[in-house]
């Protein structure tokens, strides 16, 4: 804008005000729902220093505000990805051919808490939790099953996995040498980021060290071997579902990435060997405008790191790719039905940030995992956005709102204010020894819960326009426990019969590989190609490794 077209503005502008001073606000907290204070409006005033070149650019061109590709959805829809797992391999297996037949176009694999935290499911203390919240998977055998029929050059893998990231990864790549396919076939993700398990989620095995040494091992194995994997799934959409709000979820997930990429270079790999093969994954909340604002910086903020400061030359490495998972926080029990409203909103948030993939939350997942109904309206959900709506028509369709840019540009000075703490600090090691990153997740989740209680904010059906004689009339899912004892036979039934002579020869050959420097995949593939168990393998790193104790804090 010239001088005179701002001077007309701001006197208009000031007019205005005269006359809308004089009428009444609602009794309302006009702030974001991470408690970003939100003007009543915005002009071009608001957006004055911003360059469209520097700042926005066009889609799939640096700094990729707008899109990290030219066409966008255009050329290709998001990946409808709706993560799933449950009970046995050979349950969940039906549950993944069920999504497939319905339209989806991509798998996302849960798994129960004694994969997760990497026990076999006769461990004491997987009793009664063997296959509750996910799958269950103790060896190569049980991943067998679970893609039995699902040929894996054919579909796209994302597994939520991050302490044993390494071990369920190889069982995934053993799995595709059994169905004739060859490792540089395979497409996917794993989420493999330990970081974000040290300051939100809390599943960690092992100390940080010798973790960031299997992430950079894997980097390293996959840009040789898996060239068309995701190595990692750098993650804030945990950090959100922890209590933070969306500037913590969007400088703490890029801060560990930044962290990332900085172990590997200290590996000694080229910057532009694995960086493009990084991914990330982001919480849709329910603050429409807030939650584009994020993706969009996120986007700009990672451009500008990658070519400026690590001197990344390849445009593949400036790119941040994402899915998006609907906000299981902001779901409720009471009137679950009003969750497919919710979902709805936060999809469409999601697409029109430019997400990759995305997963859909079903109404009845902060009950229980989702019934097969649940399931298909959170699937059609997407659907209907892609192909009814016309959203998916126009790439970034909002860049240019005085609002959407201005929040944008909040989001990513915020941000940039988080990232000279944390170095301030010495780094994302640091702060989370010194629960930095922890105490500020919890004030935020304080605030929030404050802010319900005194019902600043409201949430439908919670704290206002409740129904008193509300009674849970939806179908849930259920697990039988004769799961728990079933698997636990196969497991031992294997144990049996595997080449037992095979497997201690493997397991000790992957502990002199863990005492000493070399890449530890090769000797991880080799243990789960004899069948050894992902307890077995876990155990033997869990005794040269060491376990991480979590620093209290009051």
């Amino acid at each position: 804008m010239n001088n005179g077209e701002t001077r007309g503005i701001r006197e208009g502008l000031e007019k205005w005000r005269e006359k809308r001073e004089q009428m009444k606000d609602r009794d309302f907290l006009f702030e974001t729902v991470s408690g970003m204070e939100v003007k009543d409006l915005y002009t071009p005033l608001d957006i004055e220093n911003l360059d469209y070149q520097r700042d926005l650019g066009f889609p799939g061109e640096y700094p990729f505000t707008r899109g990290v590709y030219r066409n966008m959805y255009r050329g290709r829809l998001w990946t409808m990805r709706q993560f799933a797992g449950f009970a046995t391999a050979k349950e969940s297996n039906k549950r993944y051919k069920y999504l497939l037949e319905k339209g989806q176009t991509g798998l996302s694999v849960a798994f129960d808490m004694p994969t997760i935290m990497g026990y076999d499911s006769d461990h004491p203390r997987a009793l009664g939790e063997v296959g509750r919240v996910g799958v269950a998977i103790d060896s190569l055998q049980d991943m067998e099953t679970l893609f039995e029929g699902i040929p894996l050059d054919k579909v796209s893998t994302s597994m939520t996995i991050n302490a044993p990231a390494a071990v369920i990864w190889c069982m995934y790549i053993a799995t595709g040498e059994k169905q004739g396919v060859r490792p540089e076939q395979l497409t996917g993700t794993i989420q493999n980021d330990i970081l974000k398990e040290y300051i939100a989620q809390k599943s960690w095995i092992f100390p940080p060290e010798p973790s960031m040494r299997l992430i950079t091992d894997i980097f390293a194995y996959a840009s040789r071997h898996v060239p068309k994997w995701n190595t990692i799934s750098i993650s804030g959409y945990h950090i959100r579902e922890a209590g933070s709000t969306a500037v913590q979820e969007l400088a703490f997930t890029l801060a560990n990435g930044f962290a990332y990429v900085e172990a590997g270079i200290k590996a000694g790999l080229n910057v532009d060997e694995f960086a493009p093969r990084l991914s990330f994954f982001f919480n849709a909340h329910i603050d429409f405008f807030e939650e584009i604002a994020k993706y969009r910086a996120a986007r700009r903020i990672w451009a500008r790191r990658m070519r400026e400061k690590y001197g990344a030359k390849d445009p593949r490495s400036w790119l941040l790719r994402f899915h998006t998972q609907t906000a299981g926080c902001s779901l409720t029990a009471q009137q679950p039905e009003n969750n497919i409203v919710r979902t709805a909103y936060e999809a469409l948030a999601a697409v029109l940030g430019g997400t990759q993939s995305l997963h859909t939350n079903s109404m009845d997942e902060v009950l229980a995992l989702p019934t097969e109904k649940a399931v298909q309206i959170a699937l059609r959900t997407q659907q209907i956005l892609a192909y009814e709506t016309g959203v998916a028509n126009v790439i970034d369709p909002l860049a240019g709102s005085y609002y959407v840019e201005a929040l944008t540009n909040k989001m990513e000075e915020e941000a940039e204010k988080y990232f000279e703490e944390i170095e301030k600090r010495g780094g994302v090691l640091a702060c989370i020894e010194q629960n930095f990153f922890q105490q500020e997740i919890a004030d935020a989740a304080y605030r929030y819960q404050r802010a319900l209680d005194s019902k600043q904010r409201i949430l439908v059906g919670v704290n206002e326009f409740v129904n008193p004689d509300e009674k849970l009339e939806i179908e849930i899912l259920k697990i039988d426990p004769r799961i728990e004892q079933e698997q636990v036979a196969r497991l031992q039934k294997l144990r049996r019969e595997r080449d037992n002579i095979r497997v201690r020869e493997t397991l000790d050959a992957l502990r002199r590989a863990c005492e000493g420097t070399e890449n530890v995949i090769p000797y991880i593939l080799d243990c789960v190609r004899a069948y050894a168990t992902e307890g077995e393998i876990i155990q033997v790193m869990r005794e040269v490794f060491g376990e991480y104790k979590e620093k209290p804090t009051f």
